[in-house]
Formats: structure tokens, C-alpha cells, sequence
């Protein structure tokens, strides 16, 4: 009788229990997505973003200098 309780360490493998491997892989996946919003947010965070400054003609400037 007691061999009829004892689960064989097969059911454990990732392989055969779909249960298992569906967790792992949304476990995995859900680490690997923060993962990269929190490098990106970080990386942004400590270089931030440079803001241009072009040079405008001075007769294309909101108060315009004509010759």
C-alpha cells in the first residue's frame, strides 16, 4: 500500500509537469521584463536626456532682427 502513495521524482521534473514549467516560465519572464524597465528607467534617470540647442537665424527667431 504504501507504494501506491509514493509519487515517483519524475512528476517533479519540469519536463513532464506542465504546472511547474508554466510557473517557472512566467516567473522567469516576469523578472526578466522588470528587470529591463528598471536598467532602462535607471539608465535614463542617470544620464537623462540632453536637450538640443540649435542655432536659429536671427530673422527666424519670435522676435526677429532684420538687417
Amino acid at each position: 500500500m504504501s507504494q501506491d502513495l509514493h509519487q515517483p521524482e519524475a512528476s517533479k521534473d519540469i519536463n513532464s509537469n506542465w504546472v511547474t514549467s508554466s510557473r517557472f516560465l512566467f516567473y522567469v519572464t516576469l523578472f526578466s521584463i522588470l528587470a529591463l524597465v528598471v536598467g532602462n528607467c535607471s539608465k535614463v534617470f542617470t544620464s537623462g536626456f540632453k536637450k538640443p540647442n540649435p542655432e536659429v537665424q536671427t530673422s527666424s527667431q519670435y522676435k526677429p532682427e532684420y538687417k
